[in-house]
């Protein structure tokens, strides 16, 4: 069966799948994308994941009229057209022609989907190692915080991070202010508290960091988001990464220093542990067999 896509209003082939040559996310990055994972066929923190999108196209015109309910069927659809259930997905969303009238925006939407590719069990057993990023994270620019598809630094940082043998790259702000990594959010533990970069920063409002943060709240954590430095970094007992696809990922080394004991730390497990059962609680099998259907 030949992979499906939904291109702008429809399911077409994937190999058959076209967009203009004037598309403006493809000539200046002018675009958003989502990635976002399903299990059972449903799309995990769904709701989050598009009013992101949502703030973001507003607060960087890009034009649109699509509703969460046209996307989220539209999704549905992509699953169930490649009969995935566990998959991951991505939705990218740009302004379309360049030169096309602003009153009647002809934006370009894509939606694709795999087979889940988890990350190495290794990774989780024994923690992985990241490096400082060379590049530093401007808070004035425009597009920080938001999920572009001018993103193109950050796969440059993340494979300079795996030529030295790392699996991520920590970003600093031009002040020196500790902000994420190049796909995820950073946590620090200190003192049996997490600590981690405020939104303000400014970060992405990553989907799986507001999770952990409920999880934290749950489970009577103390979160604390505030400015963080190097030092902070350096004297942090555990470091964990978080997006929806890596989901908890441990840190043990920063280059050749060592997080605590360079152990995966009790508290990283925990919350890797609560956040797998908030998928599996999320995305349970009744949405399974609807997809099916």
């Amino acid at each position: 069966m030949a992979e499906q896509v939904f291109l702008n209003d429809k399911l077409v082939d994937a190999e058959r799948a076209c967009v203009p040559a004037s598309d403006s996310g493809l000539l200046y990055g002018s675009g958003l994308f989502e990635t976002m994972r399903s299990q059972n066929g449903r799309v995990f923190r769904l709701q989050d994941h598009l009013e992101r999108l949502f703030r973001s196209g507003a607060a960087l015109s890009i034009n649109h009229e699509f509703d969460a309910k046209f996307l989220s069927d539209a999704i549905g659809s992509v699953l169930k057209a490649n009969e995935l259930t566990e998959a991951r997905l991505r939705l990218t969303l740009t302004n379309g022609p360049v030169g096309q009238s602003p009153e009647q925006p002809r934006p370009t939407l894509l939606i694709a989907a795999t087979q889940l590719q988890h990350y190495p069990p290794e990774f989780y057993r024994s923690g992985v190692i990241v490096v400082l990023c060379p590049y530093r994270q401007n808070p004035t620019d425009p597009i920080a915080s938001h999920k572009t598809t001018n993103y193109y630094s950050r796969l440059l940082a993340l494979t300079l991070a795996r030529q030295q043998g790392a699996s991520e790259a920590l970003w600093f702000t031009t002040d020196s202010r500790l902000a994420e990594g190049c796909v995820s959010n950073v946590f620090l533990v200190k003192d049996s508290k997490l600590l981690t970069p405020p939104l303000e920063t400014p970060v992405l409002p990553g989907i799986a960091r507001k999770t952990i943060c409920e999880i934290a709240a749950e489970q009577s954590i103390e979160v604390v988001e505030k400015d963080l430095y190097i030092a902070d970094v350096l004297e942090a007992n555990e470091i964990f990464l978080t997006n929806v696809i890596m989901e908890v990922l441990p840190v043990v080394g920063v280059e050749k220093h060592n997080v605590g004991d360079a152990q995966v730390g009790p508290l990283t497990s925990k919350l890797r542990e609560q956040f797998l059962a908030r998928i599996d609680t999320e995305c349970g099998e009744i949405a399974g067999q609807a997809a099916k259907e």
